[in-house]
């Protein structure tokens, strides 16, 4: 394999009340040299499940009913570790309350040194989505989203911030702390033409779930940012099964970090996990 000077690697796991501490799985991969740890979230899953998994499966896996809170949970991983980023993949940013949100973050950042990074999504649970935006709130989720997140960044780069949208005001305000990181913001989701138009507006990098169809997107993200007049941003493969040819084709790509997916188990079934994906960094 030829890789593993040039590529970071990430792992990601849906952490819940019953898989690994996150404080003890943070430690773990940092231990190995793992470059970032990114954590999901939901805020509840209605019963109703009139919306079918996103991934395909029959029956939706039980962790998605027992997310923690990442940015609660990553707080005890930042407690624990010096150097590992800390992400959310992906925060579900439509469903959050900016000021809060944004105050939250940037607290986390400043106490880890600057480690935060922001992987964010719109949502595929119609269910989810109307209990925090309304009957509507499934068309608009993307908007909602768009203007949280200007609305976050205006409040994490100026002394005074206000913001006048559609779906988000407040008057000009004082926030603090202010990050240290930024923090860089990933979008995550399938490849097309809105999608890219966010990434390109106010996100930092693309985050394709599982990766597949990345070289043949290339074109359409790089000519988004060449419409913004901005330099190509990152692509980062989330949630990937890695094998050396697949990460041999990321780096050929040119990509420079890749998010290995762990299961949602005990430390027992984590680390041996994290042993095999560590052979790929050495």
């Amino acid at each position: 394999m030829k890789t593993e000077a040039l590529m970071r690697l990430g792992v990601t796991m849906f952490a819940t009340d019953r898989s690994m501490p996150v404080a003890e799985l943070a430690g773990a991969a940092e231990a190995r040299g793992f470059a970032s740890l990114y954590l999901p979230e939901h805020t509840h899953i209605p019963v109703s499940r009139r919306t079918p998994p996103a991934a395909g499966q029959a029956v939706l896996p039980e962790e998605y009913r027992r997310t923690l809170d990442p940015l609660v949970a990553l707080s005890h991983a930042a407690a624990v570790t010096s150097e590992i980023a800390l992400g959310t993949g992906i925060m579900l940013v439509a469903q959050r309350e900016p000021l809060v949100t944004a105050k939250a973050v940037a607290t986390l950042d400043h106490l880890s040194g600057g480690r935060v990074v922001l992987g964010i999504g719109f949502g595929w649970n119609v269910e989810e989505v109307e209990d925090h935006l309304g009957p509507q709130g499934f068309r608009s989720r993307r908007d909602v989203a768009r203007e949280h997140m200007l609305a976050m960044k205006a409040l994490w780069s100026r002394e005074e911030a206000g913001f006048d949208g559609r779906h988000v005001g407040f008057e000009p305000s004082w926030s603090w702390p202010k990050p240290v990181s930024g923090p860089p913001v990933y979008v995550g989701g399938a490849a097309g033409p809105k999608l890219f138009a966010h990434v390109a507006e106010y996100a930092d990098g693309w985050m394709p779930i599982g990766g597949r169809g990345v070289r043949a997107a290339l074109p359409a993200l790089r000519e988004a940012c060449d419409k913004a007049e901005r330099e190509m941003v990152k692509v980062i493969p989330f949630g990937t099964l890695p094998n050396a040819e697949k990460l041999d084709y990321y780096s050929e790509l040119g990509i420079e970090e890749v998010v290995l997916s762990l299961p949602s188990a005990e430390a027992d079934q984590i680390l041996p996990v994290l042993d095999e994906y560590a052979a790929f960094l050495r």
